[in-house]
């Protein structure tokens, strides 16, 4: 089971962390996902990952963040961005204060990529500065997930955004927030100075959509969040073995 920490007292919250529980917590975003999902799709992902997670190891999961470093999709309305050096400052003082509270460790659930650079950098500052663990997950096996169970194909190697992976979990988790009638497929060209150059999304691709959410369904939702969390337990029981 898992502890919403909101939900606790503080006896509560100290008799849990004292028993070895460690903290969960999702990272997400507040950006544009076509013009068929909401704002805050990579929030609601990742929280719904953290939860069967935090249910497998009897954790203390925290509120999710729910702003993420979105500077490549910055220039679409809606989308909100945090400076890397904020989301670093916040994680990091969320993980100074577990650790005063005997928490043994954090494991952070990340669901956008732009948190990827300033998450792995927090964590590898509470590790040099004070010893103290913290893991970061990002969607382990996607690619095979997405092979298995998407009938579309990515506009890129590994990237996903707005498209059928991402539509399908949402479909599945919180459907009031998506529009399928307003999906389209989106297979933008991108820049060849892409992968080297800073790069506005915008610039080459006006809708948002990565891939073809078209073929999105509800069932296929439920399929990715069961393969992602099989995937992730062996890692995150690995890295409580560790502590």
């Amino acid at each position: 089971m898992r502890y919403k920490s909101q939900e606790l007292t503080w006896p509560d919250f100290e008799r849990i962390a004292k028993d070895g529980a460690i903290a969960v917590f999702a990272v997400g975003a507040h950006e544009e996902h076509g013009p068929h999902c909401g704002l805050q799709t990579d929030t609601i992902m990742s929280q719904a990952l953290a939860e069967r997670i935090a249910d497998q190891i009897d954790a203390i999961l925290l509120p999710a963040i729910p702003y993420g470093e979105c500077w490549s999709t910055s220039k679409y309305p809606g989308t909100i961005s945090l400076q890397p050096e904020t989301l670093i400052a916040l994680v990091t003082d969320i993980a100074k204060s577990l650790q005063k509270n005997l928490v043994r460790g954090l494991l952070i659930v990340n669901g956008h990529f732009g948190n990827q650079s300033p998450l792995f950098l927090a964590s590898r500052r509470m590790k040099e500065m004070l010893d103290y663990p913290v893991m970061v997950l990002d969607y382990p096996d996607i690619d095979r997930i997405f092979s298995e169970i998407c009938e579309s194909k990515p506009p890129a190697p590994g990237f996903y955004h707005a498209d059928e992976f991402e539509t399908s979990v949402i479909l599945a988790v919180a459907p009031h927030t998506v529009q399928m009638e307003k999906a389209e497929p989106g297979y933008p060209i991108f820049p060849i100075t892409y992968s080297a150059c800073p790069t506005f999304l915008s610039d080459f691709n006006p809708n948002g959509v990565f891939g073809d959410p078209t073929k999105a369904t509800a069932e296929k939702g439920w399929l990715i969040l069961d393969a992602l969390t099989e995937a992730s337990i062996p890692i995150v029981k690995t890295f409580i073995e560790s502590l």
